[in-house]
């Protein structure tokens, strides 16, 4: 194949023409002279290819699946695309990058990801250099359900510019529903990332960057997820439980799924026909009913397309405008979020509708208050060494009885209910790269996960024991009571038996007058725990993210200073050691 030549007198702008040129030089590197199919790169161009840095931060990988689509594209517009999470780059190395784009999410309630913490802390302080030699571009994920949307985003944009930056182009916040939006803002940054690319005052790699290889992208995903059948739905919690924990295993046929311990699996729910129903009778309408916007009856896109429990922000503005509720509209009008989430709290979008029967409210306008069905990610809880050609699962069933009628979780209720054995249901991988079992068979393991926090490390314990790992292994797990509780019992204690499983430290909160947890077990044995950080151990954390792991977090401090001889802000230290090194994980929500 024959590259074409852009002559002089060509009619592009310099932007253009840069861009031009950059595509035609990586369509050159990647294809045979003759047209015959894909050349390798010779050593000439990966030493003249001038980087493109392309950092991350993401808490449950959907920031690092764009950032991997970023380099694919970046590839193939004739730029070196490196990729890395934020907290791998040092603020040295950093301030010597001249393209930079960075895809965040947002945790929480307006926190970095786990990756990006530690960058953000010293991108912060007061001592960090100025960038003026730096070209950037910032991409943010986040969920307008919460008041800090894409709040990690916005910060590390706007502390690039105050350091002297320059922005490529501006700052796109993307709302759940982020693929389009981000393959659209992709696309824009790549020819302004080429221009930039013309300067060539940045050093040049010596080969092509092994953190950014190339991504093939799964057919199954939110969009297309794969209709897999489940042949297991058991419950592992006992009699007399207050939770309903189930195990379900989902059949992965001829899907050509792969995933690996530490990933999460997204299952895309169908909402609860009975709520469906209260829903359409109480806007006055129907299943069949069609909608102005909508391309199938109501009843269907209600079903499959639309969240209907938690409500938005729209949905609550809407209502509080019409339903003449005086609590509702002094919660509001105070602005005060914690209250507003308390008044909220075990209601849902029908409980809303109902503060004031006789508002009237039509399909139309229902339907413009709602955001779109969100599939549910979950810690799967299987390694494909052991379950080969299936999947595990281990989730919670939310049931709650609140303002006179029984109300459920989207999916875990759809699952539990609605699913049986020899069911199908909606499923894709959701790749989670940051939270691994170490490459190093070796090293020593501290698992922390009470509940059905156990998930991932039901499936580390059998990616070890597939591997023949010869690393100790130490699980705290915990929940209510042992009787009813103690999910996996059997199986924990066979990993026992067999070498395994090195330790199991187990907190029964309600066993006893004084309540204990994961956190109160880790301080009791904080000087063994301690030694096994010491011989290279690696600690991670899964489940709750409100009080348990904040919980556990300040319980490793707090070992750390006692047991190494530290002060706290050594102890600090040494933890953020740990985090950079890739030894202190977690998979928290």
């Amino acid at each position: 194949m024959k590259i074409p030549y852009i002559p002089e007198d060509a009619p592009f702008s310099g932007d253009q023409r840069a861009w031009l040129s950059g595509f035609l030089a990586g369509l050159h590197s990647r294809l045979s002279l003759d047209g015959e199919g894909p050349a390798v790169a010779t050593a000439t161009q990966q030493r003249t290819a001038s980087p493109l840095h392309i950092l991350f931060g993401s808490q449950t990988g959907n920031a690092e699946g764009v950032a991997m689509d970023a380099a694919n594209a970046a590839r193939a517009a004739g730029m070196q695309p490196v990729v890395e999470a934020l907290d791998d780059v040092d603020l040295a190395r950093f301030a010597t990058m001249k393209r930079v784009l960075v895809v965040t999410s947002t945790y929480g309630e307006g926190e970095m990801p786990d990756n990006a913490q530690l960058f953000w802390e010293t991108l912060a302080s007061d001592d960090a250099p100025r960038l003026e030699a730096m070209h950037f571009g910032v991409l943010a994920l986040g969920d307008t359900g919460y008041d800090g949307f894409c709040q990690s985003g916005k910060l590390i944009d706007t502390r690039l510019e105050q350091l002297g930056a320059t922005r490529m182009l501006a700052r796109v916040d993307c709302d759940v529903d982020y693929e389009n939006v981000a393959s659209s803002w992709v696309s824009d940054a790549m020819p302004l990332a080429a221009a930039v690319n013309a300067g060539g005052s940045e050093p040049a790699l010596a080969v092509a960057p092994e953190t950014a290889p190339a991504r093939e992208k799964s057919p199954w995903n939110r969009k297309t997820p794969y209709l897999s059948t489940v042949t297991v739905n058991r419950t592992l919690s006992g009699t007399g439980s207050g939770k309903e924990i189930r195990h379900y295993e989902f059949d992965l046929g001829d899907s050509g799924i792969e995933y690996e311990a530490g990933d999460a699996l997204g299952v895309m729910p169908v909402n609860d026909p009975a709520l469906v129903d209260a829903i359409l009778a109480r806007v006055g309408t129907n299943s069949e009913a069609l909608v102005a916007g909508l391309a199938r009856p109501l009843g269907i896109e209600l079903s499959t397309a639309f969240e209907i429990s938690t409500p938005s922000r729209e949905l609550i503005a809407g209502v509080e405008k019409r339903a003449n509720h005086e609590e509702l509209s002094h919660v509001l009008r105070h602005g005060d979020k914690e209250a507003l989430d308390a008044w909220l709290w075990s209601k849902d979008i029908l409980d809303l509708l109902l503060l004031n029967p006789s508002m009237p409210v039509s399909a139309e306008e229902f339907v413009g208050w709602l955001k779109p069905l969100q599939h549910r990610a979950y810690s799967i809880s299987s390694s494909p060494l052991e379950a080969r050609g299936s999947v595990h699962l281990t989730i919670a069933s939310v049931r709650y009885h609140s303002h006179g009628r029984i109300h459920g979780g989207v999916c875990s209720t759809y699952l539990a209910d609605r699913v049986a054995d020899g069911g199908k249901a909606g499923i894709f991988v959701s790749p989670n790269k940051a939270f691994r079992v170490p490459q190093d068979n070796d090293a020593p393991v501290i698992m922390v996960g009470p509940g059905t926090g156990i998930a991932p490390f039901r499936a580390f314990l059998q990616e070890r024991r597939a591997r023949g790992a010869k690393g100790r292994n130490w699980l705290f797990f915990g929940d209510q009571h042992r009787a009813s509780d103690f999910i996996y019992e059997e199986e924990l204690g066979a990993m026992s038996n067999n070498g395994t499983l090195t330790r199991l430290d187990l907190a029964f909160s309600r066993d006893q007058s004084e309540k204990i947890y994961v956190q109160t077990r880790m301080r009791e044995n904080g000087k063994a725990l301690y030694a096994w950080l010491e011989e290279g151990g690696h600690f991670y954390v899964c489940g709750d993210a409100t009080r348990m792991a904040k919980d556990v977090d300040q319980a490793l401090h707090e070992l750390v200073a006692s047991h190494g001889g530290m002060t706290p802000e050594e102890a600090g230290n040494y933890v953020n050691r740990l985090k950079r090194e890739k030894r202190y994980l977690r998979d928290v929500y």
